[in-house]
């Protein structure tokens, strides 16, 4: 019977000959002239891959979104609604450009934003719609589009989780005026740290840039015209980026496997809920979860420490934002049920088989007691 020797933990990257042989030039030959070389060749790879027409390697994802939203000026006073589930970078960033977010709740099936919610959200102050991609899956972006465009709101898809998802033949990141994107360590693929940009205008693109030098004219060397940011990504960050955006589609691949090999054993067991699969739509399968929709002898986080004495990690989903101090916390039941009784399982590119087996077994045995 398989046993494991280490903490089986929930992610992990693949990393190649070729990541290697990438950063190793990196760092031997990208200076001076060639500092950049990297870089570019990453937002060039990319823009092609989801669809954009222009995108900039960045920090992370909360510097890209932070980017857009001051793009859009987004100022004291203005509004945003993004969903009550989310990681709280999405609503860092609103906060820190003293706007409000307005949190509302999401969809049972997809953990993502209710665009019914969002029509009834809207105000005089409203802006700007915030929709986050949870783990890997699918916005209704058609319908959050359409309540864009009729009430005149700017869209920033938080698709920090979702490279290789598609929505009905689009990527996520090129719905709306901007899209952020994560190479965060435990992403599908990864830089260590680091993001993308993603806008389909010029416009948007020169503004994001300037604001990014410290707000520097972009005619005059070491003229400020706006006080600006740093979000950069350094060229070894794009080296090691851009050998894993050339595996992307293996990655999503696997993590669909591992995906299907939880679903078979898990997928029958009565009191929970796993991962959407919806037509006319491909989740990149980020995380493999599972949802506690009943009274189990265990609750959520009992389970967790009894996992990780099998040697088996897990992760919590995200909180509910409005549960935090720094905000009022509304009824978002739906919102409310999923960060309190969802669990991340090992997902990492890596996970084998026998692991998944064995994982679920431990599962098994412990909410069949």
């Amino acid at each position: 019977m398989y046993r494991p020797h280490g903490m089986i933990l929930t992610a992990g990257p693949s990393i190649t000959q070729k990541e290697i042989n990438y950063v190793n030039d990196a760092v031997t030959n990208g200076w001076n002239y060639h500092m950049f070389d990297y870089k570019e060749k990453l937002e060039r790879k990319f823009a092609n891959y989801i669809g954009s027409k222009y995108v900039m390697a960045v920090s992370g994802a909360t510097g890209a979104m932070q980017l857009a939203l001051a793009c859009l000026d987004i100022k004291p006073g203005d509004e945003v609604i993004l969903p009550d589930l989310a990681f709280y970078a999405a609503s860092d960033v609103v906060m820190r450009l003293g706007a409000k977010p307005i949190f509302i709740d999401v969809l049972p099936d997809t953990w993502c934003i209710d665009p019914d919610k969002i029509k009834k959200a809207i105000s005089s102050r409203t802006k700007a719609i915030m929709p986050v991609y949870m783990y890997g899956n699918l916005c209704e972006m058609d319908e959050i589009m359409n309540i864009a465009k009729k009430h005149g709101l700017y869209v920033v898809e938080d698709a920090a989780p979702a490279l290789g998802s598609i929505y009905k033949g689009k990527k996520p990141g090129t719905f709306g005026d901007f899209g952020a994107y994560s190479f965060q360590g435990a992403k599908i693929a990864i830089s260590g740290i680091g993001g993308m940009l993603v806008t389909n205008s010029k416009k948007n693109l020169d503004k994001a840039r300037m604001l990014n030098e410290h707000g520097k004219d972009p005619k005059r060397k070491f003229w400020q015209i706006r006080v600006g940011y740093s979000y950069h990504m350094s060229n070894i960050q794009a080296a090691l980026a851009l050998a894993q955006i050339e595996r992307i589609e293996e990655f999503v691949r696997r993590k669909n496997k591992i995906f299907k090999w939880y679903a078979r054993k898990l997928g029958k067991l009565g009191g929970i809920s796993m991962n959407p699969d919806k037509t006319n739509t491909r989740s990149n399968k980020w995380m493999s979860s599972i949802v506690l929709d009943k009274k189990f002898e265990y609750t959520r986080d009992q389970l967790m420490r009894a996992m990780a004495k099998q040697l088996v990690d897990t992760r919590p989903f995200f909180y509910p934002v409005s549960m935090f101090p720094m905000y009022k916390e509304i009824n978002t039941p739906v919102a409310h049920h999923l960060g309190l009784n969802g669990i991340n399982l090992p997902s990492g590119v890596n996970l084998t088989e026998e692991q998944v087996n064995y994982i679920s077994d431990c599962l098994v045995r412990k909410l069949t007691k």
